[in-house]
């Protein structure tokens, strides 16, 4: 009986050490970012008479994750597992790009789907690219957009498209801690918002 007692205290030894160890594991705090660039000049450069409709943002294959995306020198992807968007990237970017249209003062007003107003315009725009290059030292943003206009008519018709990327340095040090790697993607993402601004005033 004694040695049946002492078996058994040694098969569960391993177990519970295991057990501690997993116990004793460091706790990592996850980390979580705003995708909330701000324009420059937040006062509206002029009052326009058009409204325009904005469609919800899509997000291209991969875009999908509110993880911090980078890629490394060798062209293989990092994700900060820790480290993430406080909302899903391509929503972050339509409220960004909501809200930076609505302060630029181009449009009358802008529409979310779903409202009873009258669009003159409707825009539709994907997320196409959100990371950090390693390689060049940079982070980078992409949108494409497309404006469209219904008319009685010829229905729907295509008035321009857009398709913007814009870069922003990041630190020097290696590895790049997600703090810089988030600063860098915002303001990327602000440059293709500027671009975006100075198409659709053509139109506006």
């Amino acid at each position: 009986m004694r040695r049946r007692m002492i078996l058994a205290a040694g098969l569960a030894l391993p177990g519970a050490l295991g057990a501690c160890s997993v116990v004793n594991q460091s706790y990592v705090e996850s980390r979580r970012y705003p995708l909330s660039p701000d324009r420059p000049d937040s006062r509206p450069r002029r009052t326009g008479r058009r409204t325009i409709l904005m469609r919800l943002t899509r997000a291209a294959p991969g875009l999908d994750s509110r993880l911090l995306r980078s890629i490394r020198p060798d062209g293989t992807e990092a994700l900060e597992y820790y480290a993430e968007w406080t909302a899903p990237p391509a929503e972050a970017a339509e409220e960004a790009l909501r809200r930076w249209i609505t302060e630029s003062g181009l449009f009358a007003a802008v529409l979310a789907p779903g409202s009873r107003g009258n669009a003159d315009l409707i825009l539709e725009s994907e997320l196409t690219a959100l990371h950090v290059d390693l390689a060049r030292g940079v982070a980078v943003a992409s949108m494409s957009a497309v404006l469209m206009r219904e008319t009685s008519q010829f229905g729907t018709r295509v008035v321009a498209q857009f398709s913007e990327t814009a870069t922003a340095p990041v630190p020097p040090q290696r590895p790049l801690g997600p703090d810089a790697q988030a600063a860098g993607m915002v303001a990327a993402l602000a440059g293709v918002l500027a671009r975006l601004e100075r198409g659709l005033a053509r139109h506006a």
